[in-house]
């Protein structure tokens, strides 16, 4: 443990010594209009080529002169605004270190007559395109409203959600979600259920990364989605108010508010917001296995009593280049889920009824999570840049659930009942300090970091046995799990601008992995026909190297081209390590597999944009030891699901989308297809091998429509092609429409949304399987059908301007803000 705070202090220390004056570079230029005169009072903006980010902002001096002082080298372009002149872009400016670079004069002409007076309000497309990374741009978009953070996932390009709440992206599983840069230790249903909670209320927006640099955690084989939380820059003190209504089988309910209060020494936010609701699935699964038919059909409802989302946190801009800042955010949520509904036992020789087991269970979750942030930056514009991040936060997850076993003869008369109590607390806490320090070399920019992290899992799992009023301790299926993992990592990542117009980016990022578990309880011994107190111990400790690079080809702005290498890792988690057989009902059970090994990524994609507008990329993975969850027999007619190691799984991806514009309509298409291949042969030979390759096509479409006097709408929708899911599962295909309207109020500073999500209720699951001799039938029907009314108001400061003074600092710390991967997050 000394050993590694003195490598990480060692990281700090070595970035501060280096903070120091760097070379730098500065852009002047002048605007005029079409007669030649010089333009004040013009809004120049200088973006970043690469990705399209906003630098700086300036505006025209009397002369129509303009200067960007204190750039850091690098490609950009300039846009220019004047209120009654058509708005314009420079071609890429190369700005190298120590270099003033003059811009040809920009000449603005006067736009048509018939828009002079309009008040422009810009507003974000849906969906951007960018080199690394495509965002999905929820705030402000209609058809969002009312939908939690997984639904929202569902509907973005090239994400996959199967029945289980599994998440994919382009056809590989391990996806690693990060919320506001830093990276959740959830996975399985503590995952969904977390994002469940999250209302579009809540979210600015979502970034999906399918090659991140050195910079990020190596985790997630697909890549990184990152949801963004919103937070206010706007300077003084403001505001706003939300609430919303569903309505689909049952009523829904969602309100928040947020303050924040901004001046020139420091930025004080908060945030609050509510969601109670209730939602019905409805399953069926047909399993046949040897000489036995199970025909289960079940009714679910999932109510979400009240979940509780939190967020305050204060930045301290200490001068010019210092900000030192502090965060807590957290969710609290109470859930219960009532599982009703047959199972009918079949002799399959002569289909003949055995009997029906009623397995009706009723689940109760609490979870509490807060985390805790403090962090230090320091940054001279243009020049070097440190950041420290120190992180505490903990996950309480409380489950109590009561599961009665009923069976009845063909005759419909009860002949015996197994009822089952089982308590699982389980406590999870994290801790980490990392560091990220870049500076000006050799002509580009270097970046180096570390990171220490601990992350600690305590699961105890007890289950009694209820006869009548009396509960008995059930030691023979009652387990505790404890895990430990700690990771600690350091990265160096170097990218450059040639004058060729070629832009490289290299990185190495190396983590040294230690993880312990143990497993107490008792197993099932064959032999003896018998349970035997067991102490499965698993203890791990690799290191790997995780190179990726990105060259890029931008000469001329409207053919851009790319191409990207990264390798990945997916850690197992540990509810998939534990080896105890967790019950579902007297027919079917999931374990965990102490011999689930890491699964790698080797990733290569080629990009190409065209006129800004055409995005288009093709990417190919090669995925090792893959996890997947995989249906298992025992005891010739009871069924398991266990993760397992498939051999490998190679996946060819192309990705294309276009947005367009005209007049009062536009729209957005993103067509994401892949062709993906899982086989293994480690199983055996037969009914136990998987082969499964699957041709899949996804696409998405949004239409807006500008309708005037305040009123818009929105029409969107999806489609996914048959796929696999978790590869053992084929999947059927998967559609739906959503629509909306919207209506802005009280003179620009609120709005009112009406939607209604799946208008034609056809989203619907199913999928089959084949394996071990096992085939499985599933069907399933959510409540995807809504109607939805939500309503937002700003009040307070609208003010975005600041003293010439602290501009350069608030600028700098917004575009922190909008490029985080801090926090647990960013490496």
């Amino acid at each position: 443990m000394k050993q590694k705070l003195l490598f990480i202090a060692a990281i700090i220390l070595f970035s501060a010594v280096n903070i120091n004056a760097q070379s730098i570079s500065k852009i002047t230029g002048e605007i005029k209009d079409n007669n030649g005169k010089p333009l004040p009072a013009a809004t120049i903006m200088l973006f970043r080529a690469k990705d399209s980010s906003l630098a700086k902002t300036e505006v025209s001096n009397t002369k129509g002169m303009y200067e960007f002082a204190q750039v850091k080298a690098g490609n950009y372009f300039i846009r220019t605004s004047v209120v009654g002149m058509q708005k314009t872009a420079s071609a890429v400016i190369i700005v190298k270190e120590s270099e003033s670079v003059t811009v040809p004069a920009i000449t603005l002409k006067t736009a048509d007559k018939s828009l002079q007076g309009v008040t422009v309000t810009s507003k974000k497309p849906m969906i951007e395109v960018k080199a690394d990374k495509t965002i999905v741009n929820v705030e402000g978009t209609i058809n969002a409203v009312g939908n939690d953070g997984l639904e929202l996932l569902r509907k973005s390009p090239g994400v996959m959600i199967d029945k289980d709440d599994n998440i994919s992206l382009s056809g590989k599983n391990g996806v690693k979600i990060y919320i506001d840069g830093k990276p959740s230790p959830l996975s399985g249903t503590d995952l969904s259920s977390y994002l469940k909670s999250l209302q579009s209320s809540q979210i600015e927006s979502i970034e999906i990364i399918t090659n991140p640099s050195a910079k990020y955690e190596a985790e997630g084989n697909a890549g990184i989605i990152n949801i963004k939380l919103k937070k206010n820059l706007t300077i003084g003190t403001n505001g706003s108010v939300n609430a919303g209504y569903n309505i689909g089988i049952y009523a829904k309910y969602n309100a928040g508010f947020t303050l924040n209060h901004r001046n020139l020494k420091s930025n004080i936010f908060g945030s609050y917001n509510f969601n109670e609701n209730m939602n019905e699935f409805n399953i069926s699964l047909y399993r046949t296995g040897v000489d036995t038919i199970f025909d289960q059909k079940n009714r679910i409802e999932n109510k979400n009593k009240g979940s509780h989302n939190f967020k305050t946190g204060a930045d301290f801009f200490l001068n010019k280049k210092s900000t030192l800042g502090f965060v807590v955010n957290g969710n609290i949520s109470d859930n219960q889920t009532l599982t009703e509904g047959p199972m009918y036992i079949s002799y399959q020789p002569t289909n003949t009824l055995v009997k029906t087991l009623y397995a009706t269970g009723d689940n109760k979750t609490k979870r509490t999570n807060v985390n805790f942030n403090g962090n230090y930056r320091y940054a001279v514009t243009g020049g070097s840049e440190l950041n420290i991040d120190a992180d505490y936060g903990f996950y309480n997850l409380r489950n109590d659930q009561f599961q009665p076993n009923d069976y009845y003869d063909p005759a419909g008369v009860k002949y015996l009942s197994n009822v089952y109590h089982m308590l699982s607390p389980t406590d999870i806490t994290i801790y980490s300090l990392k560091s990220d320090y870049e500076q000006n070399f050799k002509g580009g920019r270097l970046g180096y970091g570390g990171k220490i992290g601990f992350v600690n899992t305590d699961n105890d799992f007890r289950r009694y046995n209820v006869y009548g009023s009396n509960e008995v301790y059930d030691t023979s299926r009652s387990n505790r799990f404890q895990y430990k993992e700690n990771i600690n990592a350091g990265y160096v990542n170097y990218n450059k601008a040639l004058k060729s117009g070629w832009v490289w980016q290299a990185g190495l990022r190396v983590e040294n992995t230690n993880a312990n578990g143990e497993s107490t309880g008792f197993a099932w011994d064959t032999t003896a026909k018998a349970y035997k107190t067991y102490d499965s111990t698993i203890k791990r400790n690799y290191v790997d190297f995780f190179p990726s690079f990105a060259i890029t080809y931008n000469k001329n702005p409207m053919k851009q081209w790319g191409i990207s290498y990264s390798r990945r890792i997916d850690r197992p988690a540990y509810q998939d390590l534990n080896p105890f057989e967790f019950k579902l009902n007297d027919y079917s059970y999931m374990k965990g597999n102490t011999q689930l090994r890491p699964q790698y990524t080797n990733s290569f994609s080629v990009t190409n944009t065209y006129k800004y507008k055409l995005n288009t990329r093709l990417n190919y993975s090669h995925v090792k030891d893959i996890f997947s969850l995989l249906p298992d027999t025992t005891e010739k007619s009871k069924a398991f699901v266990t993760k397992k190691n498939l051999a490998k799984q190679d996946i060819w991806s192309l990705n294309v989308s276009y947005p367009f514009q005209w007049k009062w309509y536009s729209f957005f298409v993103n067509l994401n297809t892949f062709y993906s291949k899982y086989q293994s042969k480690e199983f055996g030979t037969g009914d136990r091998n998987v082969s499964l390759e699957v041709y899949s096509v996804s696409f998405f479409m949004q239409n807006s429509f500008k309708l005037g006097k305040g009123y818009s709408a929105e029409l969107s929708g999806f489609y996914n092609s048959p796929s696999i899911w978790q590869g053992a599962f084929k999947s059927s295909s998967i559609y739906n429409i959503d629509g909306g309207v919207q209506k802005t109020i009280l003179k620009g500073t609120g709005t009112v949304k009406l939607a209604c999500s799946d208008m034609f209720n056809i989203l619907k699951f199913s999928g089959t399987s084949n394996f071990t001799g096992q085939t499985s039938v599933f069907h399933g029907k959510p409540e995807s059908r809504q109607f939805k009314i939500s309503a937002n108001i700003r009040f307070g400061s609208t003010q975005v301007k600041a003293s010439r003074q602290r501009k350069s600092a608030i600028e700098d710390e917004n575009n922190r803000t909008q490029n985080s991967g801090g926090g647990i997050g960013g490496n």
